[in-house]
Formats: structure tokens, C-alpha cells, sequence
């Protein structure tokens, strides 16, 4: 049975598990008023999503 000969320090086991992430994901343009948003969000700027209004714009 494999057992640890020494104690891994908590800032070396972190460090091992900080890289799984992947990249950031990108950014697409939405269709009713071209600004960019994260995709399968609602639009932030105009509320659009899926074609349908689904929250109030922003008052300007």
C-alpha cells in the first residue's frame, strides 16, 4: 500500500491543484443589438435572449 513518506505542505498541494482550469470563455455578439455577452446569458444591454425580450432593457 502507498503511503506518503512526508507531509506534502499545503502551499504544494495547492499549487498542484490550481491548474485544471480551463480557458476563459469567449465572449459573442448579440444578435438583436451587437454587444458582446457571455453565450447562454441573457444580454445585458438589450435583455434579449433566445430572440424573446426577457427582462427590461436598462433606463437610459
Amino acid at each position: 500500500m502507498a503511503v506518503p513518506k512526508r507531509k506534502m505542505s499545503k502551499a504544494r498541494r495547492d499549487k498542484r491543484r490550481a491548474n485544471w482550469k480551463l480557458t476563459v470563455p469567449g465572449f459573442v455578439a448579440c444578435p438583436q443589438c451587437h454587444e458582446l455577452k457571455m453565450p447562454h446569458r441573457v444580454c445585458p444591454e438589450c435583455g434579449h435572449y433566445n430572440g424573446k425580450v426577457v427582462i427590461k432593457a436598462k433606463a437610459e
